[in-house]
């Protein structure tokens, strides 16, 4: 097998804990992923397009790699990084064809990957998605509440988000196992999209855990759909991550514009709780570190749907980022 890096859209198409997994690359990518594509000679990439998120400044994206590129549109291929090597077709199809040319050649042509092993194994020990764990013990922060979930959850359930900080968190601390156990927008990153896209999922897949990490911004897009949630009464929990503001443009507006926030910050928000309530559904709010556990557990145990309100601190950034512009390399990390 080789060492793999998968973008946000396809997380759990290998297991987190897989030792060859270096997680996902780009602007809020693993240390590992981002210096893996940096500095690798060969690069197969399935299914990807090269969107800016992934490459940073396209120029020093891969600047040493041989480009393997399969993709079912053959308009994709050369569209942003020339392929050595450009494959239109599925997916499977074009890795069962790759696959059975490379096993027709001896393995002397692969030459000994153990030091390029062992380099990616310490990129990988030593940059961890890391957080404040000391202020966590007095601060409710994001990236703890993702990583309760998964506790709660044996990192069993389908997460659903919107868009915002509170999606990358979910996607750099839950740890997914299986394919399509991550569903979450890409490319366009519709507000919003959260809460229906958890009724589709618990429809869809009736005896499954859905949890719905959302945040307040996004949440409020569509939160209309509390009402089909508790007219089919579906089992969804939904927690938001209420840091009273659009977190993501506060973040950029503070480490790109010199701190000139502008309509990032909520002068006024609704009781979440009580907002739940209104439309028949369960609500909860946790505001401290050591009920975090009990109420996440006390959510997942009710029959019905519940929408829990975690009020986080509102200074916290999502880190690792790539700087607009600026090479996978470049990251600020946390």
């Amino acid at each position: 097998m080789l060492p793999t890096t998968t973008t946000l859209m396809a997380l759990g198409a290998m297991p987190a804990d897989h030792p060859l997994f270096l997680g996902m690359p780009g602007m809020h990518g693993t240390y590992a992923a981002n210096m893996a594509l940096t500095e690798t000679d060969c690069l197969v990439a399935v299914g990807a397009r090269f969107d800016d998120r992934v490459t940073g400044k396209v120029a020093d994206f891969a600047p040493e790699a041989a480009i393997i590129h399969i993709d079912i549109d053959a308009a994709e291929l050369g569209k942003v990084k020339a392929p050595r090597v450009a494959i239109a077709a599925d997916a499977r199809a074009g890795l069962e064809a790759l696959l059975a040319t490379l096993n027709r050649l001896p393995a002397s042509e692969f030459g000994d990957r153990g030091p390029w092993l062992d380099r990616l194994a310490t990129w990988k020990r030593d940059h961890p998605y890391r957080y404040d764990r000391n202020l966590a013990q007095h601060e409710l922060l994001p990236q703890a509440v993702v990583e309760e979930l998964h506790r709660a959850t044996g990192g069993d359930a389908v997460v659903v988000t919107g868009v915002g900080q509170h999606q990358m968190w979910a996607a750099m601390f839950y740890g997914y196992r299986r394919p399509r156990q991550f569903l979450t927008s890409g490319g366009l990153g519709t507000m919003g999209y959260g809460l229906p896209a958890a009724i589709g999922a618990q429809l869809a897949l009736p005896g499954a855990p859905v949890v719905c990490v959302d945040g307040d911004g996004s949440f409020q897009m569509n939160v209309q759909e509390l009402a089909t949630l508790a007219e089919w009464d579906l089992p969804v929990k939904v927690f938001i991550i209420n840091n009273n503001a659009h977190g993501m443009v506060r973040q950029w507006q503070e480490l790109f514009y010199e701190q000139r926030l502008s309509a990032s910050l909520f002068l006024h928000q609704p009781d979440f709780v009580k907002l739940a309530e209104a439309y028949g559904v369960r609500g909860m709010r946790v505001k401290h570190p050591e009920e975090l556990g009990a109420k996440v557990r006390e959510a997942l145990a009710h029959p019905g749907p519940v929408v829990v309100e975690c009020v986080v601190r509102q200074e916290e950034n999502v880190l690792p980022m790539v700087p607009p512009g600026a090479a996978l390399k470049e990251m600020i990390e946390g």
